[in-house]
Order: C-alpha cells, then sequence, then structure tokens
C-alpha cells in the first residue's frame, strides 16, 4: 500500500512507519522536527528509516496547509496515517495556542485533504486523555468523554467529532485510536520513564505526583503498533477505539521495576497531583479484539528493560547531559 504517515519522526509515528516498510509498503513521512523536545532525538528515528525502499521525507507542519499539500502531491495514498499532535498533558497548560494549530487546524488540513483527495481511509491518534477523571473503570469507547480535563484531552475530544462529522458528510473511514500511556525504546522524553530512568542514572530526585497514589495502563510500542497496523488495514467507517494494556500499574511498582532493570534505587519527591492529571487510566480493550483480534502482550517486567537497553545505548551515542532533551 501507498501510506502517508504524519508525525513520522515522533515516537509512535517512526515505528509504525518501520513497521510499514518491513512488510513492503511504500511510505512517505511527514514532520515538522519541532523542538518540543529533543530535536536529535527525533533525527535519529527519521535516520532510521531515511535511505529505506520505499521510504520518502516532507519537511512541514500540518498546520501550514502548504505542507500538508505537498505531502499529499506526494500520494494518492490508500491510507492516511495521522499520528502528527502537540502531545503532553502538562505543557498544554504552558503553551495552549500550540495545541490549538497541531491539534485542531493540523487535523483540519488533513481532513480536507483527505476530502479532495479521496483517501480510501484515514487512521488517526487519540489519546486516554478524553476519559478525563472518569471514575468508572475500565475505560470503555461508550463512557462519556464531555468532560475532559486539559486542553490538550479537549483537542482530542474534539479531533474525533471531527472525524465523524467528515465521515458523516463524505463517507471518509476514519478510525480513531485512544492511546494508552505508550512507551518503549526511541520513546519521548517528557514521559515519565525515559525522565525516571534519566535522573536515577544521575543521582537526581524523581517527582512521583499525587504522592505516588497513580495508575497508568503502561502499553509497550510494540504492540500499540500492531493495532495502529490493525486499523490500517481494515478501514471500518467510522471507529473509535482503545489501545491500552488493560493492566493498570501502581506507580509506585513502575518505578520498583524501573529500579530493578537499572540496579539503581531512585530518590523521591513526592508532590501533590498537577492540573489536567488524572489518578488512574485503565483501558477496556474488547472491542480491539472483537474488531482485529488485537490484545497486548507486553507487561512492564518485559517492556522496561527493553527501554532501559535502549536508552543507555542512546545515552552513550549522544553523550551524557544531552539524552534528555
Amino acid at each position: 500500500m501507498d501510506v502517508l504517515v504524519t508525525g513520522a519522526a515522533g515516537f509512535i509515528g517512526a515505528a509504525v512507519a518501520g513497521f510499514l516498510l518491513d512488510r513492503g509498503d511504500r511510505v512517505v513521512g511527514l514532520d515538522n522536527l519541532n523542538d518540543y523536545y529533543d530535536v536529535g532525538l527525533k533525527e535519529a528515528r527519521l535516520a532510521r528509516l531515511e535511505g529505506r525502499q520505499g521510504f520518502r521525507f516532507v519537511r512541514g507542519d500540518v498546520a501550514d496547509p502548504g505542507a500538508v499539500e505537498a505531502a499529499f502531491d506526494r500520494g494518492p495514498f490508500d491510507v492516511v496515517c495521522h499520528l502528527a499532535a502537540q502531545a503532553g498533558v502538562r505543557y498544554s497548560l504552558q503553551n495552549p495556542l500550540a495545541y490549538g494549530r497541531a491539534n485542531l487546524m493540523g487535523f483540519l488540513h488533513i481532513l480536507e485533504a483527505c476530502r479532495h483527495r479521496g483517501t480510501g481511509n484515514l487512521v488517526y491518534a487519540s489519546s486516554s486523555s478524553v476519559y478525563g477523571a472518569n471514575e468508572k473503570v475500565p475505560f470503555s469507547e461508550t463512557d462519556r468523554v464531555d468532560r475532559p480535563v486539559s486542553l490538550y484531552a479537549a483537542t482530542k475530544v474534539a479531533n474525533e467529532l471531527m472525524a465523524h462529522t467528515y465521515h458523516h458528510l463524505y463517507g471518509i473511514p476514519a478510525t480513531g485510536l485512544r492511546f494508552f500511556t505508550v512507551y518503549g525504546p526511541w520513546g519521548r522524553p517528557d514521559m515519565a520513564l525515559f525522565k525516571f530512568t534519566q535522573k536515577i542514572l544521575t543521582g537526581e530526585p524523581i517527582d512521583v505526583y499525587n504522592h505516588g497514589d497513580m495508575e497508568r495502563d503502561f502499553t509497550y510500542i510494540d504492540d500499540i503498533v500492531r493495532g495502529v497496523v490493525a486499523a490500517i488495514d481494515r478501514p471500518l467507517g467510522f471507529e473509535v477505539v482503545n489501545l491500552g494494556n488493560h493492566r493498570p500499574v501502581r506507580l509506585e511498582r513502575f518505578i520498583a521495576v524501573l529500579e530493578d532493570a537499572l540496579g539503581r534505587k531512585a530518590r523521591r519527591n513526592y508532590l501533590p497531583m498537577q492540573p489536567g492529571d488524572v489518578p488512574r487510566t485503565y483501558a477496556d480493550v474488547s472491542r480491539a479484539k472483537e474488531l482485529w483480534g488485537w490484545e497486548p502482550t507486553t507487561p512492564i517486567e518485559v517492556g522496561i528493560p527493553r527501554f532501559v537497553e535502549w536508552y543507555v545505548g542512546w545515552a552513550a551515542s549522544v553523550g551524557h547531559g544531552r539524552s534528555g532533551g
């Protein structure tokens, strides 16, 4: 197939693009390589794709309609896999306009391009953040999502509504994937695992929010990629589907597994809950299993050591102090 992957230098985007290339698909990657976190890490992910047969790269911002048009000019595409976004709950409190540009205007440009270019299938990233502070667990796709507690979450709810509108009006098949705390090799420096690993290795204390009373459905990158590719391969009309590990882990347990993998103890700095954060995420993945036979297979006892092995090599390759972004 011919697939456009936006956010191709990002964590999930680069992994999905690599998987598609491995199986023989042709991929055009679009990314603006912004400096939200270490550009060197994004460039390193991209370097693993460039030069491979079937891969072409367009540098540009989805918030720029001209850049989106330039990427679509490399088509036509059987599938658009839209993973570009301004990520991060806490950063949305600091720079809300970035979320409007990338997540709202950027997604609208993608939808318009899909409409006018006749794209056969749109797969896009949503987030577990849409569930807000819902107390019913596990989170199901049929739960209410009209009470977001961060602007980031609100933009992801908006994306789902926008996709439904374009499916209804123009018949575009659109599958939104609600990702639950994705981690693994080549992961994002703004995520807990990356920050904890760096600080434990340098002897700095780690910030543990809500005094450690947190649970997250940590989901390994390879499991996520399998789910994304399943959505790419099977247009479904309009769907929103959870992709999570279905095994929420207490934050203290997560840190303990990381300490074992590193062979070092963490110094903890306990803090209150941060604005926009939620105490627990927990995915009901029965819909993904029903649609695609998808189930997560990687526990943190396997995934965290894999990340640590990658991180140690990455940190050595870029020099001490740069690896944290």
